[in-house]
């Protein structure tokens, strides 16, 4: 590099701190060398014996070169520690962008993925917790009551189930009625439905406590709780690892089947409906840091809701038993 441009102050700088090295060095050796003469040379050891002031000098030249150096060595460290911290940053802006690449091109899961998952946690035994959030639990509870009738043997595996699902005894706009001006109303009638579904979801489930205790099949609780809300996301947690999740579909209906679904109760709209869609996206612990921040998010949404949601109101629906599939 050019020395145009330098101050006589910062060549001079440049030239000690080029110098420094090599002059330490031959003050160190003139020291030495005297002390081993003065040592043997009897008239050159007694003119240097009182020399007091000397022997300060030289070991505040000693001094001073001992602090450069410690000076030199405290700035190689700070700079050492800032290149780290700078590295660190740097590798972190890396991973948060792979992860976001990730999440884009990374392909969704799907609904026969999460039946192998809970199948595979129920089977594996030991304390198995799954919850859901959805719109009747209807998905949920076709897929769990099949893996419990066929459990095998574990009288120390404890299965604890929890489903939330909106609160269909208050007026509700989505699932409802659509009007001639695409206006969406409450359907009472149809709302009526859909409450006696989420009820005979939940006699379905807790009908295989007892059975599962009676093969030897393990302990089974069942929890199901209503909250006020429109059912447009679902969650599928396995433990405390594992969360999928997904939206539902809109669907207007012009013409519902009459033998499954009553009309809206108006005579003139069309029922919007809610389906459920087969995209999902899976978020786990052992899958990067923000797969670990989606899944503690969903989970603190979910307690959050189900904190403050109710127990199902008992219905009377005709004895249930549990299905075989």
């Amino acid at each position: 590099m050019s020395d145009t441009g330098l101050s006589w102050s910062e060549r001079l700088a440049g030239i000690w701190g080029r110098a420094e090295s090599t002059v330490t060095k031959i003050v160190l050796a003139v020291v030495f060398a005297l002390g081993l003469v003065a040592q043997f040379v009897k008239p050159l050891g007694d003119a240097l014996q009182d020399k007091v002031y000397l022997g300060g000098a030289l070991l505040t030249a000693v001094g001073y070169v001992l602090y450069s150096e410690v000076q030199r060595l405290n700035a190689a460290h700070t700079t050492q520690q800032e290149t780290e911290q700078s590295l660190t940053a740097t590798v972190r802006r890396l991973e948060d962008e792979l992860q976001r690449l990730n999440q884009v091109l990374r392909p969704r899961a799907t609904q026969g993925a999460l039946q192998a998952e809970i199948r595979q946690a129920l089977e594996a035994g030991g304390d198995v917790q799954l919850t859901a959030m959805g719109f009747t639990g209807e998905t949920f509870v076709t897929m769990v009551k099949g893996f419990l009738y066929h459990l095998n043997t574990d009288p120390a595996r404890r299965v604890h189930l929890r489903v939330l699902v909106p609160d269909f005894t208050e007026a509700i706009d989505v699932p409802g009625q659509a009007g001639a001006a695409g206006k969406v109303s409450d359907a009472p009638r149809f709302r009526e439905h859909l409450r006696h579904m989420v009820v005979q979801h939940e006699r379905t489930l807790k009908a295989h406590i007892g059975r599962m205790a009676e093969r030897g099949q393990g302990t089974l609780t069942v929890e199901f709780r209503v909250l006020h809300m429109s059912p447009l996301r679902k969650l599928y947690f396995i433990n405390s690892d594992v969360v999928y999740e997904g939206l539902y579909k809109l669907d207007l209906r012009p013409n519902p089947d009459l033998a499954a679904v009553p009309r809206p109760d108006a005579a003139e709209g069309d029922l919007l409906d809610i389906i459920g869609g087969s995209r999902l996206d899976r978020w786990s612990l052992d899958s990067g840091e923000q797969d670990r921040k989606n899944l503690a998010h969903c989970r603190e949404f979910f307690e959050t809701l189900w904190r403050g949601a109710r127990e199902l109101a008992p219905t009377t629906l005709p004895p249930n038993r549990p299905d075989a599939p």
